[in-house]
């Protein structure tokens, strides 16, 4: 008797849940990406409304390069840019000094796969950085924050290219011009 009743519930109880999101869609229903970008927008303007104007003006400085990705740029039917073209910048939710650190820990993890650090331009470092090393290793991450100029140059949260210093073959200290964009003033960023 107990077999019987457990396979008959084996086989009802999907047909009734069949039959409930059948009758009750809205009750499975997710919200559109429209939706969900109207609630994130609030949430950020709400967010924004409750801090003090040095706050906010932390903030600004960071979407001061913000552009639009790609495909968000292109017109339907346009053609994507060519290979190898450089990404436009993006946005990032890490403060300026957390992708400092991530840069810095990215130079070191080529410094210990490769036996030294990369040498050169910021051009040239971000390309070895990028994969054009003897081991073809990516040390860049968007989700760290880390962003690629038109230039081929990797830059600070505000858009300013790094200055990278070497300061042995082991070591390298990097610059940001911080949120003035100006190089060599008080409110600069560095890291070794």
């Amino acid at each position: 008797m107990k077999n019987r009743v457990l396979i008959a519930f084996i086989l009802l109880f999907p047909l009734g849940l069949l039959l409930f999101f059948l009758r009750y869609p809205a009750a499975v229903k997710t919200p559109s990406n429209s939706d969900q970008k109207s609630a994130q927008d609030d949430a950020v303007r709400q967010a924004l409304a409750r801090q003090g104007s040095n706050s906010v003006a932390i903030i600004q400085s960071n979407f001061a390069r913000v552009q639009p990705r790609t495909e968000d740029r292109q017109s339907p039917g346009a053609s994507p840019p060519p290979p190898g073209a450089p990404a436009p910048l993006q946005f990032t939710n890490f403060a300026p000094v957390t992708v400092l650190q991530n840069m810095s820990r990215a130079i070191r993890q080529f410094g210990q796969q490769l036996g030294g650090n990369p040498v050169g331009t910021n051009p040239e470092i971000t390309r070895q950085l990028g994969g054009a090393n003897p081991k073809h290793v990516n040390f860049l991450s968007d989700e760290a924050g880390m962003r690629v100029n038109e230039n081929g140059e990797l830059v600070d949260p505000w858009g300013t290219p790094y200055f990278f210093h070497q300061l042995s073959g082991r070591e390298m200290e990097i610059h940001s011009a911080g949120p003035d964009k100006i190089m060599w003033t008080g409110d600069d960023l560095v890291t070794k």
